[in-house]
């Protein structure tokens, strides 16, 4: 993700930037809806959303002379990501990951049918997954073994709504 971080941490560093975000995590809006949602002028808008355009976290879209601002979720995931805690590791060949995780990290798992689940890490409890050197794996924690160096990303699914719809039914 370019933009640099000097945009990105100015762009974070107001809270009436971080209200525009909120508010387009809702979906994408008209500058002067957003200005008129967050209690500002639209010119001031304009100028919020100049910085949050540079730093690559939200863009403009255009139907017509209509502009419509929507945010750049994966630009902010990214963002994010770069906070991961970093752990450096030495195991013996053929040790499981669910291993090698216990052995930086406080792991509780439950048995689930024949597959062994995380269901904590560092007593944060939710739903886990992880991929190594960029891949989803199938197998369960205990059931993939390192043959050689490689990078595991270890990630808690945070429950986001990608899509929210409003089923009425014809009456």
């Amino acid at each position: 993700m370019n933009g640099g971080g000097e945009n990105l941490f100015k762009a974070i560093s107001s809270d009436t930037r971080l209200s525009i975000l909120e508010s387009l995590s809702e979906g994408d809006k008209h500058i002067s809806g957003l200005a008129r949602e967050i209690g500002i002028s639209v010119p001031v808008a304009a100028k919020h959303v100049k910085v949050l355009e540079k730093a690559k976290l939200i863009e403009r879209k255009k139907f017509g002379n209509t502009h419509m601002i929507g945010i750049k979720l994966n630009n902010v995931y990214s963002f994010l990501d770069r906070f991961a805690e970093n752990r450096k590791l030495e195991v013996e060949e053929g040790t499981s990951l669910l291993e090698a995780l216990k052995s930086v990290a406080a792991v509780e798992v439950k048995k689930m049918g024949d597959r062994i689940k995380v269901v904590s890490t560092d007593g944060e409890e939710g739903f886990y997954i992880y991929e190594v050197d960029g891949k989803l794996s199938d197998k369960t924690v205990d059931e993939y073994e390192f043959y050689e160096d490689a990078i595991v990303e270890w990630k808690k699914l945070i429950p986001v709504t990608k899509k929210r719809l409003f089923v009425n039914i014809k009456r």
